[in-house]
């Protein structure tokens, strides 16, 4: 049995900056507190934990003073920033420059939608953690879609500026402007931004390729991962023996049955090395039942 680990899996650049930023600062002096989990994976989070990193929610931070707290990479809302200073917490901020520049974009287009009686409309999952900083840059007006066939909530006689969370399907974002210009008054005042990073939208497209020439896939994310489950379900769609695990605990043997090449890959949360964990325990079970 072949074990592969697929060459564009783990984690995106803004992951991978918020996580050495995190370990930098863990070796100097002090605590760090995490403002939520720096990534939705279960297992890194806690690899972190060991080396001091403390989770710590919005509540938590209202009773802190004069301390560290880490952003991560999905941003926080302009109350986040007001709090740590109220507080003299250091922020030390490693927020994605590509969700901190959609933050600037959509605050932008707020300030021009407040002038002309418009609304700023976000495609993205409500409550999670990118969303919460973006609608922060409309003082939490922003309308929220979260599937392209129910847009309901959007006044579509008055200017509309639409966006994207950064890891949304393409296909489905596309899907959810072209019915909006369907339902739309001619000569209507609307302009959608193209938002979603190109790390995730091309990943899907690569993971197709890399599905089809194995006989099982393993996708390997966290429980809480959106990118992590949008990606399981596309390659579902091309490979049906994709099986989603959290890690190497997650696997049985029956998962393997009649395999000859057996792909490992993950989300742009999943660390490298949970990938090798799970491909080592592949290659232990290939080695105690050749006949799997």
């Amino acid at each position: 049995m072949e074990v592969v680990i697929d060459s564009n899996a783990g984690y995106c650049f803004g992951v991978v900056n918020a996580i050495d930023t995190a370990e930098a600062e863990l070796r100097g002096s002090g605590t760090l507190y995490c403002l939520g989990d720096i990534v939705h994976n279960s297992a890194e989070v806690s690899r972190l934990e060991r080396e001091g990193l403390q989770v710590i929610d919005h509540s938590q931070l209202d009773r802190l003073n004069g301390c560290r707290v880490l952003i991560r990479a999905h941003g926080e809302p302009p109350e986040t920033y007001a709090a740590a200073r109220a507080r003299n917490i250091k922020l030390i901020d490693a927020t994605c420059p590509i969700v901190l520049a959609l933050q600037r974009r959509i605050r932008q287009g707020y300030e021009e939608m407040q002038r002309v009686g418009g609304q700023i409309v976000i495609f993205g999952k409500p409550g999670h953690a990118e969303v919460i900083g973006l609608t922060g840059q409309t003082a939490n007006s922003a309308i929220v879609v979260s599937s392209p066939d129910h847009f309901e909530a959007v006044d579509l006689h008055r200017p509309i500026r639409l966006y994207s969370q950064t890891t949304k399907s393409r296909d489905e974002y596309r899907k959810l402007i072209e019915g909006l210009r369907r339902c739309l008054p001619e000569g209507s005042d609307f302009v959608a931004y193209d938002t979603i990073c190109n790390r995730v939208a091309n990943r899907a497209r690569q993971l197709e390729d890399f599905a089809k020439s194995v006989d099982v896939l393993l996708f390997v994310a966290g429980a809480n991962s959106s990118n992590g489950h949008y990606l399981y379900h596309y390659c579902r769609q091309v490979q049906p023996s994709t099986h989603l695990i959290g890690g190497a605990d997650d696997l049985v043997a029956d998962m393997l049955a009649g395999a000859r090449r057996v792909g490992i890959s993950g989300a742009t949360s999943t660390p490298r090395w949970l990938m090798e964990e799970v491909a080592a325990k592949v290659n232990d079970f290939n080695d105690t039942n050749p006949s799997i």
